[in-house]
């Protein structure tokens, strides 16, 4: 019988939090820094690349505070699902207007829903949260996020085979342990399976550390912005497969129809991530 108490989860939909923060050009270079990109490309002023508002807006609990995935415990702003496993699952973002570095924003967040499903892997639960990010009163971007909580058999073992286009465009990537370290680091992240590599194997069942979900997300907005020369409209990525850190990556896109296909693969051929982008 499931352990799930979905009725009780459902009392977070509608829960609100709001926060504000300054977009540190200092911040954004230092993230610039970290995916090999010219610094001097962020200052007072310039326009911050898409995603990279995960940088900011960061909460700072104490770790007495925190689960033993080094995620904050379960029951504040997000309900308290008890599968141990949580993953950043995907999203799809709409940008309305440039953030401007070094100005203040604000950011709000609403819980829209929880549901509970079961998987050839177990229990699955799904929680959607929407963000806002407003600039004087003037809404900038609009974000949906999925997070899913899992239990802890056969995390690493996963196969993603969406069938993709040709790629028309690609780049491969490397992560390193010091590129793991240093975006944990920007984004206050404590998520063990990015830096404890016992725990990955022993707990979460990963074969090494996990390259973030959003780290790779950001790789493909970048990257669609960069190929088509113009700034993203709207853009929605899911993730498939985790991406184990001592695989390069294969960062690809494609034109089809009035959209980019973007994707992650690694070595084995396999997706990690896809996305859509328009423009």
């Amino acid at each position: 019988m499931s352990a799930i108490d979905l009725a009780h989860l459902r009392e977070w939909v509608g829960k609100t939090h709001s926060d504000r923060d300054v977009l540190s050009s200092r911040h954004a270079r230092l993230m610039a820094a970290t995916i090999g990109v010219p610094q001097s490309d962020y200052v007072q002023g310039s326009t911050l690349p898409p995603l990279w508002h995960w940088l900011y807006f960061l909460s700072g609990e104490p770790s007495t505070a925190l689960g033993r995935d080094g995620h904050p415990a379960r029951g504040g702003f997000l309900p308290p699902v008890t599968l141990p496993n949580r993953m950043w699952a995907g999203g799809q973002l709409e940008f309305h207007a440039s953030l401007p570095l070094d100005v203040a924003v604000e950011k709000r967040s609403t819980v829209v829903s929880v549901d509970h499903k079961v998987g050839r892997s177990g229990e699955l639960v799904f929680v959607k949260v929407e963000h806002q990010l407003l600039h004087n009163e003037t809404k900038i971007l609009t974000e949906y996020h999925d997070i899913v909580y899992k239990g802890a058999s056969g995390t690493g073992s996963a196969s993603a085979s969406d069938e993709m286009p040709v790629a028309q465009h690609s780049r491969r990537v490397k992560p390193d342990s010091t590129m793991l370290f240093r975006y944990s680091a920007l984004t206050f992240n404590g998520h063990r399976i990015h830096y404890d590599a016992d725990y990955c194997r022993d707990v979460e069942g990963y074969a090494n550390l996990v390259i973030h979900g959003p780290l790779n997300a950001t790789l493909l907005a970048g990257f669609a912005q960069e190929v088509s020369g113009r700034p993203l409209k709207q853009f929605r990525y899911r993730g498939l497969k985790p991406a184990i850190l001592g695989n390069e990556l294969s960062i690809n896109a494609a034109q089809d129809g009035d959209q980019l296909v973007l994707w992650v693969a690694l070595a084995d051929g396999s997706i990690s991530m896809r996305a859509e982008a328009t423009f």
